[in-house]
């Protein structure tokens, strides 16, 4: 992955998340997360009796986007994202709880799951780089989703 890309993604805290539940709406929340960058994993805690976790275990795809936690009105510098979400006992999210209470530790006294992002696509929109610079990165992944 783009240096650039882990640089950016780890100066944030929040991100916009959608999901799709079947010929629904899309449904979007915003949610805190913490980044593995070697592993490509994105962290956030949740409910399972939130209604977007209930979209999610009918259908773990998602797409999102992270913005600067301060926005500068005349830099354009974000990042969209594709994903699944991986169910908390998965063998891939193993050290979800370690990397999102390291980054978030009063977030052990709200109930929930860490629930972990497997991510698939990423670009990156920079203009400090020059007007309409983009990077992309996609993971070589195993699984197969719509």
């Amino acid at each position: 992955m783009n240096e650039s890309i882990i640089k950016f993604i780890n100066e944030q805290k929040c991100a916009s998340i959608c999901c799709v539940k079947g010929n629904e709406s899309p449904y979007c929340f915003s949610s805190f997360y913490a980044f593995n960058a070697a592993a490509g994993l994105l962290y956030f805690k949740s409910s399972t009796e939130t209604n977007h976790i209930n979209i999610i275990l009918t259908n773990p795809a998602i797409a999102g986007t992270i913005l600067p936690d301060k926005q500068q009105p005349l830099i354009v510098k974000g990042i969209q994202f594709r994903g699944i979400v991986l169910s908390p006992g998965d063998d891939i999210a193993a050290d979800a709880s370690m990397h999102y209470y390291s980054k978030f530790p009063f977030a052990l006294t709200i109930p929930g799951s860490i629930w972990t992002i497997q991510l698939n696509h990423i670009k990156m929109t920079d203009s400090t780089k020059g007007f309409g610079n983009k990077i992309s990165w996609n993971a070589e992944l195993s699984y197969n989703y719509i």
